[in-house]
């Protein structure tokens, strides 16, 4: 993985529901090392990190730059690094950083990996950049990329949907 995925678990985790466990795995879908293997320990351990990252993405949508150095700050005090070169598991060498030794619960690796991603982010691409989504009924962050910092929905689900509710309103009142 490299820093920009680290940024997508961090989003993830934020983003998640984190009801059960199916859940968890769901977000953490894209990462089956982690995903095959995490539990209800791993569940509970991680609502305090998602909820962590909540808060500094509040912060970075309330453009309280303070706020931001305090919650993130919290979290990699919380979750440090204990990054470990790992040469793959197959034959093909695969180099990659474990945020933590691979041995503990996945939750101890996810909470690094979204910490520093989420650190990561911010210095890359600035706290301005964070978004809260448009959406009436939808409470997920994103990261806005787009050259003219446009970006108000966190996927196009909730844009489609926010934009066809509208266009329905205009043909009813028209």
């Amino acid at each position: 993985m490299d820093n920009a995925d680290y940024l997508e678990v961090a989003l993830r985790l934020t983003n998640a529901t984190l009801s059960d466990v199916a859940a968890l795995r769901a977000a953490l879908h894209d990462e089956p090392w982690w995903s095959a293997r995490a539990g209800e320990t791993d569940l509970e351990a991680l609502r305090p990190v998602a909820a962590g990252l909540r808060r500094a993405l509040a912060r970075a949508v309330a453009a309280d730059h303070d706020g931001v150095l305090r919650e993130v700050n919290a979290l990699l005090a919380a979750h440090p690094l204990r990054p470990r070169l790992s040469a793959g598991h197959t034959a093909d060498p695969n180099w990659h950083i474990h945020m933590a030794d691979t041995s503990e619960p996945p939750a101890t690796e996810v909470a690094a990996a979204a910490a520093w991603g989420l650190a990561h982010g911010v210095v890359h691409h600035g706290p301005s950049r964070f978004g809260h989504c448009g959406a009436a009924d939808c409470d997920n962050y994103y990261l806005d990329t787009s050259t003219n910092r446009a970006r108000r929905f966190c996927s196009p689900r909730c844009a489609n949907r926010v934009h066809v509710a509208a266009f329905r309103s205009r043909q009813r009142d028209g």
